[in-house]
């Protein structure tokens, strides 16, 4: 039987969606197969998906279908109770969940959704499930507006309602609290309530997760968008109704609001769009206009053709009255497609929980398994660890920016961006994003440009280089970038997105250099399949490399291994397998593996291999039985460019679920890593994470 946890609520908007990413992320660290189920939904509107569901399956790709990942809706379990029919209900919960179970090692469970008025009823139905589940559970609460008292009394009349159903607590957690004193909850929580060993957790209130967005208004009240769509995600700090003439009306605006008026109020909408872009009135959220009248064509013309106006105009067709009050019962979601909310509530959750104290309660069997979401999710984590400062030199690029919100979101590492100040910072408003602690630097408006140019100068007059022609180069922001981090005032780079490969590698050779061993500079991916982490090189960098470079690669490639936690056991490709072929390309293979062998005897390494024999025990069974990495290689070096760039994206193409992260760069003295110009957000965070692990590792070699 799979092991399983229940997360149930004892009170209205709870916040379950950030607890259940933060501990869905936790179990997906050590466990391949980790399921998720609701065992009653309660979708806004008929036929749509339920949010939490569609947020765990898009966010972590479990390999889950939608329609097993819960068993009825709200409506139909109020129709099977009140017709006496508690027990059918439970059967068909029970089949649901059994079906899941056999597909999974461990079953994160979320409860019913609490509607204020309803919490004994839907109480009642989780404590039921949970006993019928055989789980333990873990009480959420809303602490809100709730003094302590009231958080650890309620609590435990939950643990004790648990308690005579037969499910174990295993422990509380107080969301959305407002509380000053954090650790006096905490305090009451522990002498007061009665769970042996119980885990107890305060997460502090965090508006971008508890305030509503421009998108869950349009949700809600199942609003027309007039005109913005790209601007949803913005968030509202409150709502101001529009009576009043607009002179007196603009001054009851605060940051942050949405703004509510009739739809035949032209001149209403005609000035909050004005304050938004005034500097002396407070920014607003967007426009809401009740009443179902479309705007006069000359006021949408006018509003269409207003170029940089970041702001979303929705419409419903109920009026102001009405609609103010189902505004009012209206809190914030976190909704797939909103990378900057899903890093704020992992940042939440991890600075706020036990998390290795969760861990060891809720696993007791570590898999040996590596999915690709382990592997990233422990990526984060290292870096986390030992904090480095990353310099991005295209900092005016949109993706830049999403990265640079998420990784400052989860607090992976300190960054600066590169570029135009001004370009930067208007995009930032426009992308809705809020940078608290990221360093931009112009610089040619640096202090230290100068200073920049003379010591570029210095590093290559004797190759023929002027100081007009130096001025030019630290102009470049990836040129300023490779000095950031040869002066020491940054531990690494990514450039790439935008730049070409040569363009973002060029000033590393010339600032930065290769390491004293290294004579080139060669390439990797990390090629994340569904139960393991492989290395392959090079892929992207050297296109017929001689011997001795491709067993300079296979050594830095198994360095790299190590780094990221994988065991090294190098082939070396070829298209023969020991003696089985001949021929030039065979032979430089056959001395590239001796070369290596002699450098470092230490590694288990071997060559020539075919793929299917480095990769397949049964091949490697029957040509070369007796080998240590032959059907158990997990660092693949490629005899050429073309071979290695083709196979990575074949492997990664065919095989279902794989992620193939890189290029990463290795040779050099200090890390600097190329981006694909396709490169994803995604991509791009990763690329980050693995910079600042890289930073970190050379400080230590260093020191050592």
């Amino acid at each position: 039987m799979a092991k399983n946890l229940y997360l149930t609520a004892i009170n209205a908007e709870s916040g379950m969606s950030t607890i259940i990413l933060g501990i869905m992320e936790l179990l997906l660290r050590d466990i391949r197969r980790v399921g998720f189920f609701r065992p009653i939904i309660s979708p806004l509107h008929e036929g749509e998906k339920d949010n939490d569901i569609k947020l765990i399956l898009s966010h972590f790709f479990i390999g889950l279908q939608y329609d097993v990942t819960y068993a009825v809706s709200l409506d139909t379990a109020k129709k099977y109770l009140n017709d006496g029919k508690q027990s059918e209900l439970m059967e068909l919960i029970l089949n649901k969940y059994q079906a899941l179970e056999e597909k999974c090692d461990f079953i994160l469970c979320e409860g019913t959704d609490f509607k204020a008025g309803h919490e004994s009823f839907n109480f009642d139905i989780d404590a039921a499930i949970a006993s019928n589940l055989g789980s333990p559970a873990i009480i959420i609460s809303n602490g809100s507006d709730a003094s302590v008292e009231d958080i650890v009394s309620l609590s435990q009349i939950a643990i004790d309602s648990l308690n005579e159903k037969g499910v174990d607590t295993m422990g509380v957690m107080v969301n959305k609290a407002r509380l000053h004193d954090k650790q006096a909850l905490l305090s009451s929580l522990a002498e007061n309530i009665e769970i042996p060993e119980g885990l107890f957790s305060v997460l502090p209130d965090e508006p971008i997760l508890s305030n509503p967005s421009m998108k869950d208004v349009c949700k809600w009240l199942d609003a027309e968008v007039v005109y913005g769509k790209e601007y949803l995600r913005k968030r509202i700090n409150g709502y101001v109704i529009a009576a009043m003439r607009v002179e007196n009306f603009l001054n009851y605006i605060q940051d942050d609001n949405l703004v509510v008026t009739a739809s035949d109020r032209s001149d209403v909408i005609l000035g909050s769009l004005s304050s938004r872009l005034s500097s002396a009135y407070p920014n607003i959220s967007g426009i809401l206009l009740t009443g179902g009248l479309t705007p006069p064509e000359s006021i949408k013309r006018l509003v269409t053709g207003w170029d940089g106006l970041p702001v979303s105009i929705l419409l419903v067709h109920e009026s102001t009255f009405p609609t103010v009050n189902s505004l009012n019962a209206l809190h914030g979601t976190i909704d797939p497609d909103n990378p900057q909310k899903i890093a704020s509530a992992l940042g939440v959750f991890e600075a706020n929980v036990k998390t290795s104290e969760l861990k060891n309660k809720l696993i007791s069997r570590k898999s040996v398994k590596v999915t690709p979401q382990m592997f990233e999710y422990k990526l984060i984590q290292e870096a986390r660890k030992n904090k480095q400062h990353i310099v991005l030199a295209e900092g005016t690029g949109e993706r830049i920016l999403h990265a640079t919100d998420i990784l400052q979101r989860r607090d992976v590492c300190d960054i600066t961006l590169l570029g135009r100040r001004e370009v930067i910072e208007n995009k930032i408003r426009q992308l809705g994003l809020d940078f608290t602690s990221i360093n931009i630097i112009t610089p040619e408006s640096s202090p230290l440009f100068e200073q920049y140019v003379l010591d570029y100068y210095e590093m290559r007059k004797d190759k023929g280089l002027t100081m007009d022609r130096a001025r030019d180069a630290m102009a470049d922001e990836t040129h300023w970038a490779t000095m950031m981090i040869q002066r020491g005032e940054a531990d690494g780079m990514v450039s790439g997105s935008i730049h070409t490969t040569a363009q973002t590698i060029r000033p590393a050779f010339q600032m930065v250099k290769t390491k004293q061993n290294s004579s080139i500079v060669s390439s990797v991916f990390l090629m994340c399949l569904q139960d393991r982490v492989l290395i392959f090189g090079d892929c992207a960098i050297n296109p017929n490399p001689t011997a001795e470079q491709l067993a300079e690669i296979a050594i830095d490639s198994a360095e790299t291994a190590t780094l990221f936690g994988i065991q090294p056991r190098i082939a070396m490709l070829s298209y023969a397998t020991g003696s089985s072929g001949k021929g030039a390309d065979v032979d430089r293979v056959i001395e590239a593996t001796e070369l290596a062998q002699k450098k470092r005897p230490d590694l288990p390494l071997e060559g020539p291999l075919q793929y299917d024999a480095a990769i397949d025990p049964r091949v490697a069974k029957t040509k070369l039985p007796n080998s240590e990495v032959a059907g158990r290689a997990t660092v693949f070096i490629f005899p050429d460019l073309n071979t290695g760039n083709n196979t990575y994206k074949a492997v990664q193409r065919a095989t279902k679920g794989s992620l193939a992260i890189g290029p990463i760069l290795q040779g050099l003295n200090k890390p600097v890593n190329d981006l694909s110009r396709g490169c994803t957000v995604h991509d791009i965070v990763n690329t980050v994470a693995i910079t600042a692990i890289q930073a970190y590792a050379s400080k230590e070699k260093q020191i050592t």
